[in-house]
């Protein structure tokens, strides 16, 4: 009998994985992202105090469009390196969340460094 594994389960243990390895500091936070099917969010992470810095998302109300497509990925990309740099925040360690680093995840990742953010 083929058990067809479960994918949350599988993210989750890529995700462990790659948070073994990074953290974010107060020099350079953490680019966490995570997607659902309609939306993408990110968030700039102090790990060393636990507090948010900064966040973005196809949520909020003055993001207009989809959020569950590439379009979407780099506005929110976008917001996100605007709203670090105002708060002085210039490098970060990206986290990639256990997604592959491919579509949204990546149109996310380009629109950030366009946008000023370095990693």
């Amino acid at each position: 009998m083929l058990l067809k594994a479960d994918k949350k389960k599988t993210r989750d243990k890529r995700h462990l994985r790659v948070r073994n390895r990074l953290s974010g500091t107060a020099e350079r936070p953490r680019l966490c992202v995570f997607r659902s099917l309609a939306h993408i969010y990110a968030q700039v992470i102090d790990d060393e105090k636990g507090v948010t810095l900064v966040a973005a998302s196809s949520v909020e109300k003055d993001f207009e469009g989809y959020g569950g497509n590439i379009a979407g990925a780099k506005k929110v990309g976008a917001a996100i390196a605007k709203k670090a740099l105002e708060k002085g925040i210039g490098e970060v360690v990206f986290d990639r969340g256990g997604y592959i680093y491919h579509g949204r995840i990546a149109a996310l990742a380009d629109a950030a460094r366009e946008g000023g953010l370095k990693f």
